[in-house]
Formats: structure tokens, C-alpha cells, sequence
């Protein structure tokens, strides 16, 4: 690990500007569960870590008639267990539940959990210089690809590792940021960028930026959600594949879907082909399965992963399936 400073902010004005004075080569730190051991390993090598846990306002849960607002700081934990979000937002609160270890969710945070680098194991090594790292090659396209993307990975074929970031697209989620130029809002599907748009970094964020909140709508009512992950260790793994799932229903009708795919592609990949399918119609096992199946056109596994195509059509049919019943139950 490289020698570095700590500072201390104790406002978004006094982040923004630490991290202005030494643009590119400063980090920010709130739980630390991902940036630390990017450190140890050499993956990241800030000059400066700006630690946000001073910084008032950004641990808050706000819900309100509108939506569901949170603090880049509010911790895992909170929002797996939160009442409020069970209620109104069940995929997140499910997704930040299957991140990680009990310990690691009472640390980590929602930025942290969405900001998260990539865990190939050729970028995480500092033995590859991959095309993620300034390199020429992704390693994994002929190598050791088990657990990477079968969506969107022709230039670099990392999956993102978000298990909140699926759920928060699947609910039509904004995101706040805040640097030295002022604040812009963007939805958070336009947050992460896929390797083509920009291969050595996975969203929009400037080196002088920081994620401050995330806003996700009130969905109408007649709305259900799910994420449903399937990972090797069931007491703790990133996903081979999940989904979030949010539906709207008038009686037996599908009137609104939002299908989003995580641990298949770099970015949280979304489903219009199966979303388009189950608009208009109720829902029964044939038109489940036909969704299910568009989710997966245009998939392109690798040598080692085409495990994942059957995998990820087999939870998206689960998900449907499940939300189908909870909705004739009610």
C-alpha cells in the first residue's frame, strides 16, 4: 500500500474541495469495505482518502408521500431491515439483505455498495495489466471467465457487483452528486457506463464528484418487487446472476415492468424485450416463460459461463412467477 493523507470533511463544500487540490489522485471513504483492499492489493493508489462520515445529513433515510430518499452513508444494514422500505421499496431492502456478509452490510454503505470496482480476478491482480488498468487486453475473454458478463462485456467483460444497484434502476431511482461545478441530478440507469463508453471506469462520476443520495419514487399502487440472487456460497458470495423485478398490476392485468439483471453484464442491465411481453397481459406460466426467454435474447457467453443463460432465464421466470402469486394472494 502506498503512503497517503487523510482528511476529514466536514461539509459537501470542504469534500468537493479536497478533492479538487489533488483532482484524479483522491479517494473518498465511508465504510471502506471495497477501497481498502483495492489499496492493499494496488488496484488504487490515492494520494489523499477523504473520509464523508463527518459530513451531516448523508446517513439520513427520508420517506415521504413522493419517495424514498437516501444518504450515500445510510448503512446496508438499515436498508435491508428499514420498515419503511420493506414496505414501499422490497427489492432494495431484499438486495441490500443478500449483499455481502452480516458484518460487511453494518459497515458498507449505498455509495460505497454502488461506486464498488469490479472483482475480476485479472483487475483485481496486479500482475495483469488489463484494458481496465490502461492495458491492451481483457485477460478474461479467452481466460478464466466463469463469473463474467454474457451482456455488453465486448470490450471488457467485468460484471458489476452491485446487489442494490439492480433494484434501484428496476425502481426508476435518480442520483444526486455534488462537485466544485454544483449539483446535477441523473437517473441512476444513466449512472454506470458500459467498457465501450469508458473501459477504465464504471459510471459517470468526475475524479471531483461525489454520490450524495439516491431518490426512488413511491411505485403506484398495485405495485410488487423482488430481487432474487443466485450465488455460489449461500452464506455470503457476489451473484452468478439476480433480478430485480418490480410489477404493476390492475387486477389480473401487468400494466407497468421493470426487469433488471445483475452479475450478467459491467452495468446493471435492463429487459425492455421482457418487459414489453408482460405489458397488457396477465400473467400465466406461458407468458412467463416467453419473458423470460426474450430477457436472454441477444446474449453472447463466453467459454466458461454459458452456464449463466439458462441460470439467469430460470430466476427471471422464479421472480415472475413469485410476484404473479403474491399478487393472486393478495
Amino acid at each position: 500500500m502506498n503512503p497517503f493523507e487523510y482528511a476529514s470533511a466536514d461539509s459537501l463544500d470542504d469534500a468537493v474541495a479536497l478533492l479538487r487540490e489533488k483532482k484524479g489522485r483522491v479517494r473518498v471513504i465511508a465504510g471502506g469495505t471495497d477501497l481498502i483492499p483495492q489499496m492493499k492489493s494496488g488496484v488504487a493508489e490515492p494520494e489523499r482518502l477523504v473520509d464523508l462520515k463527518g459530513i451531516p445529513g448523508l446517513d439520513r433515510v427520508e420517506i415521504s408521500a413522493g419517495g424514498l430518499r437516501l444518504g450515500t452513508l445510510v448503512p446496508l444494514t438499515e436498508i435491508a431491515s428499514h420498515p419503511g422500505i420493506r414496505e414501499s421499496h422490497a427489492a432494495l431492502a431484499q438486495g441490500a439483505s443478500a449483499a455481502a456478509s452480516p458484518q460487511i452490510r453494518n459497515a458498507g454503505t449505498l455509495g460505497g455498495n454502488l461506486c464498488q470496482r469490479p472483482r475480476c480476478w485479472y483487475f483485481r491482480n496486479e500482475d495483469f495489466h488489463c484494458r481496465k488498468k490502461g492495458g491492451s487486453e481483457c485477460f478474461a475473454l479467452e481466460g478464466e471467465n466463469k463469473y463474467h458478463a454474457i451482456f455488453g462485456g465486448d470490450d471488457c467483460c467485468i460484471v458489476h457487483p452491485s446487489d442494490t444497484a439492480p433494484a434501484l434502476v428496476a425502481c426508476e431511482a435518480e442520483a444526486t452528486l455534488r462537485s466544485p461545478r454544483g449539483e446535477r441530478r441523473v437517473p441512476l440507469a444513466d449512472f454506470f457506463v458500459l467498457p465501450s463508453v469508458d473501459v477504465r471506469w464504471e459510471n459517470i462520476l468526475a475524479k471531483d464528484e461525489i454520490l450524495v443520495s439516491v431518490f426512488a419514487p413511491s411505485p403506484p399502487p398495485g405495485t410488487r418487487a423482488s430481487y432474487t440472487k443466485i450465488r455460489e456460497r449461500a452464506s455470503f458470495d457476489f451473484a452468478l446472476a439476480s433480478v430485480a423485478a418490480v410489477l404493476t398490476f390492475e387486477g389480473a392485468t401487468c400494466t407497468r415492468a421493470r426487469i433488471v439483471l445483475g452479475g450478467v453484464a459491467p452495468i446493471p442491465w435492463p429487459c425492455p424485450a421482457a418487459e414489453s411481453v408482460l405489458v397488457g397481459h396477465a400473467l400465466d406460466d406461458a407468458l412467463i416463460a416467453h419473458a423470460s426467454n426474450a430477457a436472454l435474447e441477444g446474449a453472447a457467453p463466453l467459454s466458461k459461463n454459458r452456464y449463466k443463460v439458462s441460470l439467469t432465464r430460470g430466476i427471471i421466470r422464479r421472480a415472475l412467477a413469485n410476484l404473479n402469486a403474491s399478487k393472486e394472494g393478495t
